[in-house]
Formats: C-alpha cells, structure tokens, sequence
C-alpha cells in the first residue's frame, strides 16, 4: 500500500522540480495517452498498448477530419476513471462498514457483554 504513495509523492516531487514543454501540435495526443495510462493502470500492458493506440488513432482520424473526435476517447476515458473511482470508494466503504459490524458483534472477553 506505501509503494504507490510513494510513486505520488516522487512523481509530484519531479513534475514540480522539472519544467516539461509539450510542443503545440502534441498536445491532444499527450493528453489522450496519459488518460489512456490513468485508465489502464490495474490492467494488464496490453491494455495499455491497445488504449494508447486506438486513442491515438482515433485522434489523428480526427485530425485528417478536421474534427475533435478526440474528445469521444477524453469522454470515454473520463468516465471510465470516475467509475473506477467510485468503485474503489464503495469498496473501502463497505469494508469498513464490515469491519465495524464484525468488532460490535464479537463478545467481551469473560462471557460479560
């Protein structure tokens, strides 16, 4: 449970000491490959790979469209990420609600309740 802490706070330590330029014309695919990694992060590589490439393929059929399909793939992935988020929340909930229940249920020691 610390190692992805630990990951945050290093990642927060280096994006604050390190100014990173993302030129111009990148920007969209940037964007969709970080959402693409944010949403794969519990799923296996390929996952990732297969995300990251349909993400950016999309975008550049939007590009050559001139149209901002990207934003179907921002959408998608947003709300992916918030699902996923809500499950982790009713998770730790839950489990807390069962911990608690198991600790009122469990009988004092010496039979006295």
């Amino acid at each position: 449970m610390w190692l992805p802490i630990v990951g945050l706070l290093v990642g927060i330590l280096l994006g604050s000491l390190y100014s990173v330029e993302i030129p111009l014309g990148i920007v969209k695919y940037t964007a969709i490959a970080i959402l693409a990694a944010i949403d794969t992060i519990l799923v296996f590589v390929s996952g990732f790979f297969a995300n990251t490439f349909f993400a950016a393929l999309l975008t550049a059929i939007g590009d050559l469209l001139g149209v901002d399909i990207y934003l179907g793939a921002l959408i998608a992935f947003s709300i992916r990420i918030f699902g996923n988020v809500g499950f982790i929340r009713r998770d730790l909930v839950e489990g807390y609600w069962r911990a608690t229940d198991r600790r009122q249920r469990t009988p004092v020691a010496g039979g006295q309740q």
